[in-house]
């Protein structure tokens, strides 16, 4: 019988990366919409990631038993100060949208580092009795310019060091396997495995 998990995102994107990466390994991935879960109005206040993602994690915790997983995630550039970090996606809506958002970055490195990294927090409730956390954590740098424009997120700006690509260029087997939301689940599926609710 399949293990059961109830992801705390209505993302698509996400979604789909979650389910490549769990799926083959007898583990049944739900989505708030695939139960008709309507996601509790949180404020994502917290300090970390994993802050944010366990507020997500445990506002659901009271509309059922399954294990759920949240997470949150972003880009740092180091010589930004490392922004725009946990408030990535604000940062861009902040700009009017991402292609806008870039330019200020690329505006704002001139003559700096172009140094980055990506990072992510995944949180698992309702399997122990604490909350599990599992990060992932990618080294990159930030572009020069913007080939593609019609990916995901930070994606078309973010090379990632060991394939010397950027996320946006990257196939989905590639970016699985090396991405910051792909290390966290993959620390999540061996804690699975170790127990026995995954193989």
């Amino acid at each position: 019988m399949n293990f059961e998990l109830l992801v705390a995102t209505n993302n698509a994107h996400k979604m789909k990366e979650i389910r490549q990466i769990l799926s083959p390994f007898h583990i049944t991935v739900y989505g708030l919409n695939d139960l008709n879960i309507k996601m509790p109005d949180v404020e994502e206040n917290g300090d970390t990631y994993y802050e944010n993602a366990l507020i997500k994690a445990t506002a659901l915790q009271a509309l059922t038993k399954m294990p759920i997983i949240a997470d949150d995630s972003g880009m740092e550039i180091e010589a930004l100060g490392n922004i725009p970090g946990i408030k990535s996606a604000r940062y861009a809506a902040s700009f009017g949208g991402y292609p806008e958002t870039f330019k200020h970055i690329f505006q704002e490195l001139k003559g700096k580092s172009r140094k980055a990294r990506f990072v992510c927090d995944i949180v698992l409730v309702n399997v122990e009795d604490k909350p599990l956390r599992f990060e992932g954590i990618v080294p990159g740098r930030i572009v020069e310019k913007v080939t593609d424009q019609s990916s995901f997120g930070y994606d078309p700006i973010f090379i990632e060091d060991s394939l010397n690509k950027t996320y946006a260029s990257m196939s989905e087997e590639e970016k699985n396997k090396v991405s910051h939301r792909g290390l966290a689940l993959k620390k999540l599926l061996t804690y699975l495995k170790i127990n026995g609710l995954a193989y």
